[in-house]
């Protein structure tokens, strides 16, 4: 505690106040009944290949919608508010879709049926949807309609090592999070059939379990037998920029076996290695760096260092309007702040080990009364773990509140506190409560009308014909900005294939003893 309260003492209030932030929402377009949405991504809101706010995830039905970089959690919020209003009120003007409120997925048609994001003629574009069909290939396209916030994080002045301090330190107490904010316990039967699992039935189409926070972060959310056999390792930019180019440049048999085009001459991956891409890598927290336009993201990782990192646990919290609030924002700042400012030693191939089988008993229990976590090879209670670290986030939360004035960030940590003193308040506990009381344990029906009711207050706030006219010329934009890009493309698309996954784009490794052969 004392080395935490030192370097919390030698950070000037102007660094607090240059922290910044950013966030990315994704959402599936569901149909009124509940299920999964099948039309085109709504023209007006522009191209999801170049729209700088509004664009799609995995599937042409998912949504993602993202702000700019924010100075206040305020500014954050209200401009993803914003970007909400003109993508509901998009929707509105066609039909009668809605944005699917929670993190599992509405009722799905069979795998091969849900559709994958379409970003036009141009080689990036194709690229793009090619990626998606390897990995429709690798994980079953159902594993990808799942959804989730992103929070982009950074500090003034902080270098790559320290970072990635911050995340060894942040993967060690996730945990937290989840229990704090997980708000999937329950899931509709159509996203698990065919596939084993550990869910016990609630009700005719509704899995759940009992004591789940976020199943989205367990083993039925993203998970891979491929990518288990990673053992990335956070100790360092050089390290796990070696893990990862060793990923991007190693063949998998399972995927030499699809290969890279059906007989019939379509594309069915990008690459037949372990990982297509880097965004192929599945993590709860990534270090990022803004890339060039055709830049690869290791590239710029070794080129430039990290920028800030971005956190990718948290579910959408479907009792607030946008999947998120001010307190949730907060008390994530403090809680960074926290892992960056304390001790991070080194992890290890045990303690990453320790750290899967922590997510993963979380995310299947972690409301449990007396459930134990392993830290360091032995058995912790979560709740005394989890108090240790919230005491630690008093001082620095109230650090905060001295350089931005009021008392915010001391009540996003206090709230936290009494969330997990009285568990039944946590998210998770209140998704299978209002199932219970109201929708006869259906976790669709619980989440349709979450969805309808979020639709409506969006709907409701109130909308200038200016904001209009900003968006429809933004839209406009896009799909110019596309029709330019497609113009300007000479390039056969296997010779631009090609040259994209060559390792020789993956940057070179900064010191000859963690060089990895490509």
């Amino acid at each position: 505690m004392t080395s935490l309260n030192h370097r919390l003492d030698a950070l000037s209030e102007d660094r607090l106040r240059g922290m910044r932030r950013g966030l990315e929402k994704e959402s599936l377009r569901s149909q009124p009944d509940g299920k999964l949405a099948l039309t085109p991504h709504p023209a007006a809101l522009g191209s999801a290949l170049t729209h700088p706010h509004i664009t799609t995830d995995y599937s042409e039905s998912q949504l993602e919608l993202i702000t700019g970089v924010h100075e206040s959690v305020e500014s954050c919020l209200a401009e993803l508010t914003e970007v909400h209003q003109y993508t509901v009120r998009s929707m509105r003007a066609v039909g009668d879709e809605m944005m699917w409120a929670s993190s599992m997925p509405c009722g799905l048609p069979t795998d091969e049926t849900i559709p994958l994001g379409r970003y036009g003629s141009s080689n990036v574009g194709r690229a793009k949807s090619v990626y998606r069909m390897g990995l429709g290939h690798r994980y079953g396209r159902r594993m990808q309609t799942i959804s989730g916030i992103h929070y982009n994080w950074s500090l003034p002045g902080v270098s790559s090592d320290e970072y990635f301090a911050t995340i060894r330190n942040f993967r060690r107490h996730a945990f937290l999070l989840l229990t704090l904010f997980g708000a999937s316990p329950a899931v509709c039967s159509s996203f698990v059939e065919g596939r084993e699992h550990e869910l016990q039935k609630l009700s005719e189409r509704t899995l759940y379990m009992p004591h789940g926070t976020s199943l989205r972060m367990g083993r039925l959310g993203y998970q891979s037998e491929a990518q288990a056999t990673l053992a990335v390792s956070y100790n360092g930019l050089e390290g796990y920029a070696a893990s990862l180019h060793d990923a991007l440049t190693r063949p998998w048999p399972a995927y030499e076996a699809v290969g890279i085009r059906n007989p019939g001459g379509d594309y069915n991956q990008l690459a037949t290695t372990l990982l297509q891409i880097e965004n192929e890598f599945y993590g709860t927290i990534r270090p990022k760096r803004v890339i060039y336009p055709g830049e690869r993201p290791l590239h710029a990782l070794r080129e430039r260092g990290v920028e800030y990192i971005e956190v990718r646990l948290m579910d959408l919290n479907p009792f607030d309007p946008i999947g998120i609030g001010a307190s949730t924002l907060r008390f994530l700042d403090v809680f960074l702040l926290h892992c960056m400012l304390s001790d991070s030693p080194p992890d290890t191939p045990a303690e990453i080990r320790e750290l899967a089988h922590n997510q993963h008993l979380t995310a299947a229990r972690g409301r449990e009364p007396g459930l134990n976590l392993m830290r360091e090879g032995q058995a912790v209670p979560l709740m005394q773990w989890a108090d240790e670290i919230l005491a630690e986030l008093v001082p620095i939360a109230e650090a905060l509140d001295l350089a931005h004035g009021g008392i915010d960030h001391a009540n996003a940590v206090a709230l936290a506190i009494a969330h997990l003193q009285s568990p039944e308040l946590l998210p998770s506990a209140r998704v299978l409560q209002a199932m219970h009381a109201h929708h006869d344990d259906s976790f669709v029906g619980f989440a349709r009308a979450q969805s309808r009711v979020t639709h409506q207050h969006l709907l409701s706030l109130e909308w200038s014909s200016k904001q209009q006219a900003r968006f429809e010329a933004m839209a406009a934009k896009s799909v110019e900005d596309q029709r330019a890009i497609e113009a300007a493309d000479t390039m056969p698309f296997e010779i631009y294939r090609q040259e994209y996954v060559s390792p020789s784009r993956l940057g070179r490794p900064q010191t000859q003893a963690t060089a990895v052969t490509a």
